[in-house]
């Protein structure tokens, strides 16, 4: 056997080797794509189910909050009758209850003045910044604490 004989067995073993390591990635790169694609067809039976029953969820939500839009446009409405009423009964009322108020204010007074003797009420001269004959809290008092040493 000739070089050239060797060389051509081992570029041939080489090959063999080489085909047979395509064979076997090939035959896994078969298998990794099949696994894919029934995974894919098993997402997708599920997630069809999945996206009707959230179409459904998303249409009761929408129809929901139609109604809730409603109901607070009534709402709505209704605070500003209130409104409208507690201002209206505000200006009825209002000015006569301050009046009646007033005027029974009035009148007690006068009867406390006319029923209590005059002596009772003391008599008091205001000057600048003092009041005479009035007797004044101890606070007010000019005179001084004495606090103890201790």
């Amino acid at each position: 056997m000739s070089g050239g004989e060797v060389a051509g067995i081992l570029v041939a073993v080489f090959w063999a080797i080489l085909v047979s390591f395509m064979a076997l990635v090939l035959v896994r790169l078969a298998q990794t794509l099949k696994a894919a694609t029934k995974l894919v067809a098993d997402v997708c039976e599920q997630a069809v189910p999945l996206l009707a029953d959230a179409s459904a969820t998303v249409r009761s939500a929408n129809t929901q909050l139609a109604r809730v839009d409603s109901i607070a446009a009534d709402v709505q409405e209704v605070t500003a009758n209130a409104s409208a009423l507690s201002s209206t009964v505000s200006s009825a009322f209002g000015g006569p209850l301050v009046k009646v108020a007033a005027f029974g204010y009035g009148v007690r007074r006068a009867i406390g003045r006319k029923t209590a003797p005059a002596e009772a009420a003391p008599q008091r001269s205001v000057f600048v910044g003092k009041t005479v004959g009035q007797k004044l809290p101890s606070a007010r008092r000019g005179s001084r604490r004495i606090r103890g040493k201790g």
